[in-house]
């Protein structure tokens, strides 16, 4: 029977695992056990929040184009369905970056979209 030698394989898994566990303090950058079930907790988080990130981008649009909005003297909600009655179709991140960076566009956006009474 020949001898069977996994040193290699064993050194290079442990290897990646302690390569990406890099950073982390104390025991789980260098004791492999704990480093593991570190790197897989990290790996759950990256998963997750990949998902989440969308909707926290999403908020982060909507607070600034209400910001926006206010001082016009409507709401977020009313401002977005004069927007779909008037048949203008751009997407919240769009209006969010025109209310920051062009408040003259915007404010134009505004008043060619909320009836005049509303507008003040």
């Amino acid at each position: 029977m020949v001898r069977i030698k996994r040193g290699t394989n064993k050194k290079r898994r442990h290897k990646k695992i302690l390569e990406a566990a890099k950073g982390y303090q104390g025991r789980s950058s260098t004791c492999y056990r704990v480093a593991k079930s570190r790197v897989e907790k990290g790996w759950q988080y990256a998963y997750r929040d990949r998902r989440n990130k969308k909707r926290v981008y999403r908020s982060l649009w909507i607070q600034r184009i209400n910001a926006a909005v206010k001082s016009f003297g409507i709401n977020y909600s009313k401002f977005m369905n004069h927007l779909k009655t008037a048949g203008i179709e751009l997407n919240r991140k769009v209006l969010s970056e025109l209310a920051i960076m062009n408040p003259d566009h915007f404010a134009d956006l505004v008043k060619k979209v909320v009836p005049a009474q509303n507008a003040s």
